[in-house]
């Protein structure tokens, strides 16, 4: 069975690990949930991620949830570019989320990365995620 929106999937799943205060969560792997592991790392939100190879030729992506004085790093973690309802947006109107402490994840025609990585750059795309 195919996943309609495999950024939503992954996003979910780390959502619910953070309510039921879980150390780790696995989710199936892809090139852009990658990329997506690798805005949150560098920015702070997680520990770490690890791809995981099967022999039957599939592979997992093992994500390390990241927590202070026992409350979860991640507030807030919500979906903004849906497959129905796809967001762009250039750079002069990219958001800022929660007044600028939390960030939004943009994929670009140069990657994808945060917020503030997008104003530098110049360039606009689609608003996949905020994370606060």
């Amino acid at each position: 069975m195919s996943m309609t929106d495999p950024i939503g999937d992954m996003l979910t799943r780390i959502r619910n690990a953070l309510i039921r205060k879980k150390s780790k969560v696995v989710t199936p792997a892809s090139t852009l949930r990658q990329r997506v592991l690798e805005v949150l790392k560098s920015e702070g939100y997680i520990r770490d991620y690890v791809r995981i190879e099967h022999e039957n030729g599939k592979a997992d992506l093992e994500i390390e949830l990241k927590y202070y004085e026992g409350a979860p790093v991640i507030r807030d973690i919500t979906r903004i570019s849906k497959p129905g309802r796809r967001v762009y947006s250039s750079v002069k109107s990219i958001p800022f989320v929660a007044n600028g402490l939390g960030i939004a994840i943009l994929s670009t025609p140069k990657g994808v990365m945060a917020d503030h990585q997008a104003r530098e750059q110049n360039v606009g795309g689609e608003i996949l995620c905020q994370i606060f």
